[in-house]
């Protein structure tokens, strides 16, 4: 398997568990949006908390110049660990939510 396509086989494996998990309140949902044609994944929670909309990001990745950038990452673990356990190198993922004058003391990749 090329590299791209591990990527994207790898993202969606760590991702599809997240849509599985039940909110303890509300009628709330985690929903997989995966878009291979420009390469970004995410995990989107909606629905309704008493009188309260939800709806957001909970983590947004995408590949970017054969790199997976974690733009957004509110799980409480970290997909990015994930990754590393699922066999994503450190250096092919790039921590996108921090500056770049942070990211060469994050472990991962600056670029």
């Amino acid at each position: 398997m090329d590299t791209l396509a591990n990527f994207r086989t790898t993202i969606k494996t760590v991702l599809e568990p997240y849509t599985k998990i039940p909110y303890s309140h509300g009628d709330i949902i985690c929903k997989a949006v995966f878009d291979e044609k420009s390469d970004c994944y995410l995990l989107v929670t909606l629905g309704w908390d008493k009188a309260k909309r939800i709806h957001g990001c909970l983590v947004h990745i995408d590949i970017i110049d054969d790199k997976i950038w974690v733009q957004r990452d509110e799980t409480e673990y970290g997909v990015t660990k994930e990754l590393v356990a699922a066999g994503i190198s450190k250096d092919s993922i790039v921590l996108g939510f921090h500056p770049a004058d942070v990211r060469p003391h994050t472990g991962y990749a600056v670029v």
